[in-house]
């Protein structure tokens, strides 16, 4: 089985969607089968690429609401992060562009496979929502990446160029054919689509769905009776 999933960096849904597919996908049967493969989506590529305000004060200038109106909406989510079990400094997350992170994302993925991309993307996420970090920082990208065990040289030489532009750019067109206008959405055997930060146990049920369809069950008919066992034949 293999899921797709479009999300951003800068996402505090994302996290808390990814978190709950992981609660899921722990106690899925046939996690051991399941592939998970990130897309990028940029939901502010207009954002700056040196920080010049928080996340907070970017949500109070967008909606035109009071800083504090924008606090309780950080806060919101971020109890609902510290539900699955995250501790967010998501007052002090900046507001920065996050095309370079998506991009060492899909090279994490050209290199290792899904296996270090998910780690890669994992790293990301703490950076921004648990760290506060700056995740438009080459130095910073540099150590998250050659942390999950990409090449050094490599990564310098994808973030000082537009190396894999073009793979977030198809990842965006695959996700506006697919209908999705926000993150995170999940594409489970390019069969279901499941929009927004669902709870755990309806992951669980498309999980199970999406396995069924290509591995039914054998119906078996009759009664059985006329038989051999290990314990000799029914006469």
């Amino acid at each position: 089985m293999r899921i797709d999933i479009w999300s951003d960096i800068a996402c505090p849904w994302c996290y808390v969607g990814k978190r709950r597919l992981e609660t899921a996908l722990a106690a899925f049967p046939h996690r051991d089968e399941v592939e998970v493969v990130w897309h990028s989506f940029e939901l502010m590529p207009d954002a700056p690429e040196q920080p010049v305000e928080t996340a907070q004060e970017m949500l109070a200038r967008k909606f035109g609401v009071p800083r504090e109106q924008a606090a309780e909406m950080q806060q919101r989510v971020s109890g609902l992060a510290a539900e699955e079990g995250m501790s967010w400094d998501h007052e002090h997350s900046v507001h920065v562009r996050t095309r370079s992170a998506h991009r060492l994302l899909h090279l994490a993925l050209e290199e290792g496979g899904p296996a270090q991309q998910s780690a890669l993307k994992e790293a990301l996420l703490d950076a921004y929502f648990t760290q506060a970090a700056n995740v438009a920082d080459p130095a910073l990208l540099t150590g998250l990446a050659t942390s999950v065990g990409l090449d050094g040289d490599r990564v310098s030489e994808v973030l000082g160029s537009q190396e894999y532009d073009d793979a977030v750019e198809a990842d965006v067109a695959q996700a506006a054919r697919y209908g999705a206008t926000g993150v995170p959405f999940y594409v489970i055997d390019e069969k279901y689509g499941v929009s927004g930060a669902q709870p755990a146990e309806l992951f669980a049920q498309v999980l199970d769905k999406a396995w069924a369809d290509t591995h039914p069950a054998l119906e078996t008919v009759g009664g059985g009776t006329d038989v051999c066992g290990p314990d000799g034949c029914a006469i």
